[in-house]
């Protein structure tokens, strides 16, 4: 893929679609801040991976078969979930193995890529930082840290505001409890696991925690709403459009 490529497509998840509207539009305008022409294909939806990750092959193939037809030229599709680009670059492969349309899903494939690893690696966002003094968390998705390894992006990009201090929290590796479809499933394990993380991230003193993951925002942010903390979830895409454009 280009390093400063003149447009992209913007594949917006459907968390965001549905929950974090302002996530998908901050990502958008960072984006256009740096002169890249962003499209938004208006007939996307889900990726397929709730049905892939619960074995429903056939009916993520069909729901993915139909993701894909929205992204048809050849420039980079860029995603603001770590969860969802995964699923395009490393099991959109396996899922259409075999199919007509495989190689086609390899190169959709290839050039899927996460919203922080596309600003520091292909745009080299420079921000300049007009906020007053904060001190954050940082949650990085299991997806960004365990499958993409791009969990070093979001703090980069932090390291260029000179007025936010990341305090770091003691389960900073450990996943938050989501996992999708597994909240639902095992609710005793994943409350368990989301009670360590949110008492991990208020020890902090934190006012916010920040993360490149909707899903992970909606199940931290619910459980410190049940806790009444008032720690506040956001996604990495609003804090650095809300620290960077007064």
């Amino acid at each position: 893929m280009p390093t400063h490529p003149d447009e992209i497509y913007f594949m917006g998840t459907c968390l965001v679609d549905l929950f974090y509207p302002q996530a998908g539009l901050a990502g958008m305008k960072l984006i256009q801040g740096a002169g890249v022409r962003v499209i938004y294909p208006k007939d996307q939806g889900c990726c397929g991976q709730p049905a892939f990750n619960s074995g429903y092959r056939e009916e993520a193939l069909e729901v993915a078969r139909s993701q894909m037809r929205c992204f048809p030229h050849e420039i980079p599709i860029v995603v603001p979930s770590g969860s969802c680009a995964g699923m395009v670059i490393h099991h959109w492969p396996e899922l259409f193995a075999g199919e007509t349309d495989e190689k086609q899903a390899i190169a959709v494939s290839r050039r899927t890529v996460e919203l922080t690893q596309f600003l520091v690696d292909q745009l080299n966002l420079q921000l300049e930082d007009l906020g007053e003094p904060t001190e954050i968390a940082v949650h990085t998705s299991c997806s960004c840290r365990n499958e993409l390894k791009v969990e070093d992006r979001i703090e980069s990009l932090l390291s260029q505001l000179n007025q936010v201090t990341v305090l770091e929290q003691p389960r900073k590796a450990e996943c938050c409890g989501f996992g999708g479809s597994f909240a639902i499933k095992q609710p005793e394990i994943s409350g368990a696991m989301v009670q360590d993380k949110t008492d991990a991230l208020h020890s902090t003193g934190a006012t916010r925690v920040v993360s490149q993951d909707c899903g992970c925002l909606m199940n931290i942010g619910g459980a410190l709403e049940k806790q009444q903390r008032t720690m506040q979830p956001q996604h990495i895409a609003e804090f650095l459009l809300e620290r960077t454009h007064e």
